[in-house]
């Protein structure tokens, strides 16, 4: 169930019992069940495929969350961490994976126990989840994307090739989102490809998945990854054309001025 429907039956469910409290009289009490109801339909709305906006809760590109986003959406950005810990706590999965040399994937490290060895340079695929001060110290690249949706084309690149930069130097990489499901497997899919490690995203995809195999991927991830896929072999194309531009023009212009030199002499 994707996280618009997910949050719209909470917000009806908290909107019942504020209807319920409301009809016992306890108007001050239920004030809050209609307050966290509201903020609720709002992410819903927000959270959408066809409206997809997850600047909604204003995450920053350090990935802290401002004060008026705290206080506005205090209900659902609570909720979703409260959810998560508890969701990691029950779960045996661990919270990472290597899925090849030097890349890992995984949920949200809140701690420095969840975060991967060598202190990785971090690309977090979270809108709802803040850094935290146990990864402060660590590079950061954030791409806001709502659970359950996916980064777009031109997201993943921007995370491809800042997580290219930092392999470059020989910098270990840890990509993640709330559980290491989704989100974060789509640009590491990508990652694998850039790297040369898989030759297109469906068999990065099985790479992932043998490394952690509780991965789950959805419609949106991998058409966002073929839309990926299809810019970069775009890309690839027009360079190779203008290569073989340029190498026609440099030849062209050797041979005329052969030509030139033999009618001087």
């Amino acid at each position: 169930m994707g996280i618009s429907k997910l949050i719209a039956l909470k917000a009806t469910l908290l909107l019942s019992v504020f209807v319920y409290l409301k009809n016992l009289g306890f108007t001050l009490i239920s004030i809050p069940f209609i307050y966290a109801s509201l903020v609720s339909y709002l992410v819903s709305i927000a959270s959408h495929p066809g409206i997809n906006l997850p600047l909604l809760l204003g995450k920053k590109s350090d990935g802290s969350l401002p004060l008026w986003s705290i206080l506005i959406f205090g209900p659902f950005l609570y909720f979703v961490r409260l959810f998560g810990l508890t969701r990691r706590l029950v779960s045996k999965e661990p919270p990472y994976n290597e899925v090849c040399e030097g890349v890992y994937v995984g949920g949200w490290p809140y701690s420095l126990k969840t975060l991967p060895p060598g202190e990785p340079a971090i690309i977090d695929c979270t809108a709802e989840l803040p850094r935290t001060l146990a990864v402060s110290h660590c590079s950061y690249f954030c791409i806001p994307t709502w659970d359950t949706r996916a980064p777009q084309p031109s997201e993943i690149e921007s995370a491809v090739k800042w997580a290219l930069r930092k392999r470059a130097l020989n910098k270990p990489v840890f990509i993640h989102c709330a559980f290491g499901h989704g989100r974060s497997v789509a640009v590491t899919c990508a990652l694998l490809v850039a790297l040369g490690v898989a030759e297109d995203w469906k068999s990065a995809e099985n790479i992932i998945r043998e490394q952690r195999p509780c991965i789950n991927m959805n419609s949106l991830h991998r058409k966002s990854l073929e839309e990926w896929s299809m810019h970069r072999m775009s890309s690839k194309s027009k360079n190779e054309e203008g290569s073989l531009n340029v190498s026609g023009v440099l030849l062209s212009d050797s041979s005329q001025q052969k030509r030139v030199r033999a009618a001087k002499y």
